[in-house]
């Protein structure tokens, strides 16, 4: 069996010298040209497996020749070398496509981990010029809206990179699941994803949580702990809600980046890490920069490639093909789940500030409170649509518990006296605040038809905080 073969482009003899070493104590085939001319005739006559490249070399710019590979030779990876401290170079080059970079004076270490991912990804790929299978799409990036296609075809693109991605949508328009999808597209599949939500973390708590701590390294740090890091190491961290770490960790953060080293709390060496990085936010990190809440430097490590969510409003033709996904994993074995006309063209002219996670949550909720699991427009209860009781095609009077109607019948438009204002003073303060809360939950429970998710939403609480008010407030749905 051949082993892979490796062109390294550099001007440098000692360090030539040092890589074909280092690379020929793995198995491999090396090649070595001194100038840009000189790489491009050994591409020409032979296939690599990875293309590792000086950014400066006699006759031109490494990234010259990534541009060319990248374009000319699409299942070759190319990482770079770049000069000790020189950030820019290297963002520059993984944004013309580079696999991965080196800093100078090159870690052997970091060199053969770098190696052993551009390997895994070249091997995945098939034959020259063919771009690589698409993993199983995720629910909410399904679609045929030109929005979605672009966009699944860029997350293609991404995964044969070790680039930092800065991934920015609304809530709920699948900022987690596209990171996921990157990595399981990606030669870093078989290890970890560890998805991490920044401000969820207590401040105190953040380096020991990232980076891992000793025993003793304070109170309560029983045993060796590894971090986010260490979890990751091979694969991929997501820092959701990037925006939301505070300054003293953003300049920690921004070491392990650079040095993709990393020290456990209460250590004194550092460990070497291989962590791709993709980060999330729903915020405009720029706007942040600009407010002095985010590092700019830390921002431009990030920010290398962006990966924009599309709206769910702004892809309304995914809505059938959406909704018929949902209701096909809600709806249990032999039951019907399905959308009337009206209520497609309802979702189609809502405006889904929740965006594809609200969508689940309405059709939840609708087939909960759907006749045989036909959805009608009434069912979806949409924020800022008419009434439920005011759509007539929604529920006929008939189809209701005549205690439902009886209920519903009974609550007056005016408000009760517990609600209206007058100079008396009530004898007790609690019992008075009970009766009004006990009125206005019975009322929305009234507008919903005892659909007591519905009833929370519409009074601004969880359902779970609807639930212990009723029971404290001693409200029983109509038998």
């Amino acid at each position: 069996m051949t082993s892979p073969r490796i062109l390294i482009v550099d001007d440098e003899a000692d360090l030539r010298e040092l890589l074909e070493i280092t690379l020929l104590k793995m198995g491999l085939d090396v090649d070595s040209a001194a100038t840009v001319e000189a790489a491009r005739t050994q591409l020409a006559q032979t296939e690599y497996a990875l293309v590792l490249t000086d950014m400066r070399l006699p006759d031109g710019l490494g990234i010259e020749l990534v541009q060319e590979i990248t374009a000319q030779y699409r299942n070759t990876p190319v990482a770079v070398i770049t000069a000790f401290g020189s950030a820019d170079n290297a963002v520059m080059a993984l944004k013309a496509g580079a696999f991965d970079y080196l800093s100078k004076p090159v870690g052997l270490e970091q060199l053969r981990v770098m190696v052993r991912s551009a390997l895994r990804l070249q091997q995945e790929a098939p034959a020259l010029g063919q771009p690589r299978a698409a993993a199983p799409t995720s629910l909410r990036l399904m679609g045929q809206s030109d929005a979605i296609q672009a966009l699944r075809a860029q997350i293609v693109r991404l995964a044969r990179s070790m680039a930092p991605v800065a991934i920015s949508g609304e809530s709920g328009s699948g900022k987690e699941l596209a990171a996921r999808d990157i990595h399981a597209q990606s030669a870093r599949n078989d290890k970890a994803f560890i998805a991490v939500n920044c401000g969820a973390i207590p401040e105190a708590l953040m380096e020991a949580e990232f980076f891992g701590y000793r025993k003793g390294a304070f109170t309560g740090a029983a045993d060796d702990r590894d971090g986010f890091f260490q979890a990751a190491n091979g694969g991929t961290l997501l820092l959701d809600e990037v925006a939301d770490l505070p300054l003293a960790m953003q300049v920690k953060l921004l070491r392990a980046i650079q040095e993709r080293r990393v020290r456990k709390v209460g250590a004194t060496q550092e460990e070497p890490v291989d962590v791709r990085i993709i980060s999330a936010t729903h915020q405009d990190l720029h706007a942040c920069v600009g407010k002095g809440t985010f590092r700019q430097d830390l921002y431009y490590r990030l920010n290398v490639i962006e990966l924009n969510l599309p709206p769910l409003r702004e892809r309304l033709d995914d809505i059938e093909l959406l909704s018929n996904a949902i209701l096909t994993r809600l709806a249990g074995p032999g039951q019907k789940a399905a959308l009337t006309p009206g209520a497609l063209d309802a979702l189609r002219g809502y405006r889904f500030p929740g965006n594809v996670r609200e969508l689940e949550n309405i059709l939840e909720r609708a087939l909960a409170f759907a006749n045989d699991g036909l959805i009608e427009v009434g069912d979806l209860a949409l924020k800022g649509a008419a009434p439920v009781e005011a759509a007539p095609s929604a529920m006929p009077a008939a189809s209701l518990p005549a205690a439902e109607i009886e209920a519903a019948a009974s609550v007056p438009d005016v408000l009760p006296p517990a609600l209206v204002e007058t100079d008396d003073l009530p004898s007790s303060l609690p019992d008075h605040l009970d009766d009004i809360e006990r009125e206005v939950i019975r009322r929305a429970l009234a507008r919903t038809h005892f659909n007591r998710t519905q009833a929370a939403e519409l009074l601004g609480i969880s359902f779970r905080q609807l639930r212990y008010r009723m029971q404290r407030l001693d409200i029983h749905a109509p038998e």
